[in-house]
């Protein structure tokens, strides 16, 4: 008679730790929120295999036993926030998201992390990926020539216009396009490849890292810095494309003609790989962001800034001094450790 209790007790048991195992890991995972929140070390180790031009592979994240503090993030931080108080005083900018991130050991911090902005052409690295990934399944997609045959001009409202543009019925590569689209920040490529990509693929890349879908979103301001940041984390990590395709993605990325954000607040050596949006409102009130990862030697670095305020030139100079700030704090941080 007591058999069946004991083969109850024996399927119940897995069951048991099981369900005890998915708590604890929400719990962990809660943690490591608040953890990073407060600026201090994320709450696990990231084990990389190692730099390689443009990514560091990522091959496991465990949960550290001990949480370290670093102590430069909450000066770094402050840092940050008096530059902000200043401008906004000044209605150099009505408001700003930073996000921060050493890429290799994992301590952050985020400023403005709740407020949103319009993605405008930052939503064209999220087409790239697609595309990237799409070719996985299909070789010859990047190669394949296509007409340029769109007779509408989606670069005459642009404020930042790419230097070099398509020549209507000239044939392209699906690549040359991409290409295009990041490096000039041409309108026309971005809009001619959203009618080659797969609309399952697209969807996927922002199922995937659970972010919300341009083309499901009903505000157009639904984009943070906390939630940008991610795409060049798996370009970085090449935990979403192969390590080829995140290579090529993030070369394309450094090749960027917009110089005057995040790159102007680094030394001219550095590499920068990046992608810039801006978007006009109305008189007196646009959007400029700018977010990549700054190559620092050993010690690249994710830095995202998105801004809104009465003219680009204002929140180009925002976004170059935070930049400036950030690399100085990064640059005497390594130095003096």
């Amino acid at each position: 008679m007591n058999e069946p209790n004991n083969t109850i007790r024996n399927r119940l048991i897995p069951l048991v730790l099981f369900a005890l195992g998915v708590v604890a890991g929400f719990a962990a995972r809660d943690a490591m929120v608040k953890v990073g929140k407060k600026q201090d070390h994320s709450g696990y180790i990231e084990r990389h295999e190692g730099q390689n031009r443009y990514i560091n592979p990522l091959l496991a994240c465990d949960v550290a036993e001990d949480v370290i503090s670093n102590p430069e993030l909450i000066p770094f931080k402050e840092k940050i926030e008096q530059f902000l108080s200043s401008r906004m005083d000044k209605r150099w900018a009505t408001k700003v998201g930073v996000y921060y991130r050493e890429l290799n050991d994992g301590y952050w911090f985020s400023i403005g992390e709740s407020e949103k902005f319009i993605p405008a052409s930052m939503r064209k690295v999220p087409l790239m990926i697609a595309l990237l990934k799409q070719a996985e399944s299909d070789p010859a997609l990047l190669e394949r020539l296509v007409p340029f045959d769109l007779t509408n001009d989606y670069n005459v409202n642009q404020n930042i216009k790419p230097s070099q543009t398509l020549a209507f019925g000239k044939k392209y590569t699906v690549r040359d396009l991409v290409y295009r689209m990041i490096a000039y920040s041409d309108n026309n490529a971005f809009t001619y490849l959203t009618k080659i990509v797969d609309p399952g693929q697209f969807d996927k890349v922002y199922a995937n890292l659970r972010l919300q879908n341009p083309r499901e979103g009903k505000d157009d301001e639904f984009l943070s810095v906390q939630t940008y940041e991610s795409f060049f984390r798996i370009l970085y990590n090449a935990s979403y494309l192969t390590r080829e395709a995140s290579q090529w993605a993030l070369d394309v990325l450094s090749k960027s003609e917009f110089k005057t954000g995040l790159v102007a607040g680094v030394p001219q050596e550095v590499r920068v790989s990046h992608k810039f949006g801006e978007k006009s409102e109305g008189p007196g009130t646009v959007q400029l962001h700018d977010c990549g990862i700054v190559y620092y030697p050993q010690h690249p670095y994710l830095l995202c800034v998105m801004s809104k305020g009465p003219n680009f030139e204002l929140l180009d100079d925002v976004i170059a001094n935070i930049s400036q700030i950030t690399f100085t704090e990064v640059d005497h941080q390594h130095k003096n450790h």
